[in-house]
């Protein structure tokens, strides 16, 4: 009786010490599996509303190849171009909640949070290409993309990325001179700046979107549009537009805007691999900028279809002096010190 209970004992011994082999494999396997998840690439959503083939699109994906190189995998840029997650209207919304880390929109689309940002509409503000690319990379620049009312909003802004210069066009007559525009009516982008821009020239304006710009402009609902060569190209505002004046008025440009917290959480080594392939493909988005506005330039020339109009610098200040009303409304929002900071750069 005395061994069938020795042998009992045993038995129960062996069973509880199994069993505590079995939880510490079992331990062991799942501490292994926790450090193989580890092991798996940042994941950042960037979104954008532009083509593939655009050069935001182009400039987006070549990001997307520089980190993967520079971080060994350990990052990954999903790029999701064409508004396949969120377009226009809801796109900030989705990065300050987290669920994009990454967009690149016009920099107007800021305005609702720092009124500063209407800088790029105003009249004659940037001198040359060159003019402008020195502001992308001026402390005066940081001034807006690492402002409080961004942070606030658990947003930074990291670099910029070009459109290019505003072009007039319309179908009436040459525009060579601020009365030409007088009693025309404009497609432009919403914007208070925009609006008081045309008044200033004796015009009207509306807010038309640009996917149907091309109609109104057809149907005769608006005279003529603003716009950079490569937007008026590839638009093909040739076929419904008779007239463009090389103005060079405005900047259409864009800016990388990230999720500060999702951001700054990143193990630095690896923010440092990825802003450094940033700056990468923001130099070759700048190049396919420029590339793409001047071959443009020379498709709208050789259309055959459009009286183009270039501005002597005389004729260009005349813009300038009858647009002065748009700082006199506008500068105290924009701020004297932004507009004088960008103005020193020239």
């Amino acid at each position: 009786m005395k061994k069938i209970f020795l042998v009992a004992v045993i038995s129960m011994f062996a069973i509880v010490a199994a069993a505590c082999s079995s939880d510490k494999e079992s331990s062991s396997s799942g501490d292994g599996e926790k450090a193989s998840s580890s092991d798996k690439p940042i994941i950042i959503k960037f979104s954008h509303v532009t083509a593939i083939d655009s050069v935001k699109g182009k400039a987006a994906d070549r990001f997307a190849e520089l980190v993967a190189e520079k971080t060994d995998g350990k990052a990954k840029v999903e790029v999701y171009p064409s508004s396949q997650l969120y377009g226009d209207a809801d796109e900030l919304d989705a990065l300050v909640s987290g669920n994009v880390h990454m967009i690149a929109p016009s920099v107007t689309k800021m305005v609702k949070l720092d009124p500063r940002w209407q800088y790029v509409d105003m009249p004659f503000l940037f001198e040359d290409q060159d003019h402008a690319r020195k502001f992308f990379e001026s402390d005066v620049a940081q001034t807006i993309l690492n402002s409080d009312q961004l942070a606030n909003n658990d947003i930074m802004g990291l670099e910029f990325w070009e459109n290019g210069f505003k072009h007039f066009s319309d179908n009436k007559h040459p525009l060579k001179t601020p009365a030409d525009f007088k009693g025309l009516k404009f497609r432009a982008q919403a914007g208070k700046v925009l609006e008081s821009q045309f008044n200033a020239l004796n015009a009207g304006s509306a807010t038309i979107s640009f996917g149907e710009t091309y109609a109104a402009l057809q149907q005769g609902t608006v005279d003529g549009q603003e716009n950079t060569f490569n937007n008026f190209d590839t638009q093909k505002y040739q076929e419904v537009q008779k007239y463009l004046t090389t103005s060079e008025h405005g900047r259409l440009d864009y800016a990388i805007f990230v999720n500060k917290s999702f951001w700054e959480g990143m193990p630095e080594d690896i923010r440092t691999q990825v802003e450094e392939a940033l700056k990468e493909a923001t130099e070759l988005e700048w190049q396919l900028a420029a590339d793409e506005n001047e071959a443009s330039f020379e498709n709208i020339k050789n259309s055959g279809k459009v009286e183009v109009t270039e501005l002597t610098p005389e004729e260009r200040q005349k813009f300038v002096d009858a647009l002065q009303p748009v700082y006199d409304e506008f500068s105290d929002d924009i701020t004297p010190e932004l507009l004088e900071g960008i103005r020193s750069l020239k």
